[in-house]
């Protein structure tokens, strides 16, 4: 099993949020995702002497690694690859409480999550990457990984990274499909974390968290058209967070609605009603534009208010997807209208249909 006979390649989804944005990052509050059908693929190589990371999008920045005991050393140079080596960290930790001999390995990591040159779509690559990192390992050791245990896993390995966020974005990559997810108590994972080992962590029911497969109507069409601008979602969850204090109790109004507006939004997959989704669409859209003023962050900008406004007038429902301010909006649409005239509409604008379709993940 040395050398170029023994390679080991998995993909982990993009995702996108239909509902839900902001409140999500709230204890318990629920949003709806979609995982898509463009993935980060890391593939990995035992190897006898040294380790590398490399990535395609990275090519000068390779990342070289040898062993000294169990511990990975590595040369001292900045480097891209923060959710990487932090999903590295925490599988090996997990591997070696279930005495795993530590390898080394070539790790090479290739994603069509961004723009051929080089822009964000907002897909969610960091999610994506820390969770087929860790799926490729779990592999590469033999490890035994339920789709549960990689998500806490992996909500753990990125949250040491980006310290904020609902980790969402994780469960759509590990799930697939559409899904309806609810926030954990990260406070309590925080205390959780200094009193149980990891493998103990990830066996245990996490606080408020909760994840459901969802099933679309048969006519449910999703469109996604991309502005050309990416956003930083940490940057415009945390300029929220800092309004929230002084308007306590508009935003407590705001997570009250949003939850009840998802809460029905759910009921609409398992009727399969597409009008009751369209309808939540519109009114998670309004209450996305309410947050914004209320924090004086530009969710909708002008661009995505066109994009929404256009699909509005062919009886699509339109809203934002994230944290807004940039990246992709989203449509849903009953797949028997025709929607040439508004995808012209929006090359005209400047806007990029994507050509992506809902993933369902099966292994």
């Amino acid at each position: 099993m040395k050398g170029h006979d023994f390679l080991i390649t998995v993909k982990a989804p993009g995702k996108l949020y239909i509902a839900g944005e902001y409140a999500v990052v709230e204890t318990g509050f629920p949003a709806i995702l979609v995982a898509l059908n463009q993935f980060v693929t890391v593939t990995v190589e035992e190897s006898n002497d040294y380790g590398s990371i490399n990535s395609k999008q990275y090519q000068e920045n390779s990342l070289y690694w040898k062993r000294e005991g169990n511990n990975m050393v590595f040369d001292n140079r900045d480097n891209p690859f923060h959710y990487i080596l932090s999903a590295i960290r925490l599988t090996e930790i997990y591997a070696q409480s279930l005495n795993k001999e530590m390898k080394c390995y070539h790790l090479h990591i290739d994603s069509s999550l961004d723009s051929p040159d080089g822009k964000k779509y907002g897909l969610g690559s960091s999610a994506a990457v820390t969770v087929a990192t860790i799926k490729a390992l779990c592999r590469f050791y033999n490890l035994q990984m339920t789709k549960d245990k990689l998500f806490k896993l992996a909500a753990i390995a990125h949250l040491d990274i980006q310290g904020n966020g609902s980790l969402g974005d994780i469960a759509a990559s590990v799930y697939g499909g559409w899904i309806a997810y609810r926030s954990f108590d990260r406070d309590w994972l925080k205390t959780a974390r200094k009193i149980y080992s990891l493998r103990k962590l990830i066996t245990l029911k996490w606080p408020a968290l909760n994840i459901e497969l969802l099933e679309p109507p048969s006519n449910l069409q999703l469109l996604i058209g991309w502005t050309g601008s990416p956003a930083s979602t940490s940057h415009l969850v945390d300029a929220v967070s800092l309004k929230k204090t002084e308007q306590r109790v508009a935003y407590e109004q705001f997570l009250a609605e949003s939850k009840a507006c998802i809460s029905r939004m759910i009921t609409g997959f398992r009727s399969k009603s597409i009008n009751i989704i369209q309808k939540e669409i519109r009114f998670n859209r309004h209450l996305l534009k309410n947050l914004g003023k209320l924090s004086t962050v530009e969710i909708e900008t002008p661009l995505l208010h066109r994009l929404c406004d256009s699909a509005e007038a062919v009886n699509g429902a339109a809203k934002t997807s994230g944290a807004g301010g940039g990246d992709c909006g989203i449509v849903v649409i009953d797949k028997r209208l025709d929607t040439t005239e508004l995808k012209r509409s929006w090359e005209t604008a400047g806007i990029v249909p994507l050509n992506l379709h809902v993933h369902r993940v099966t292994d």
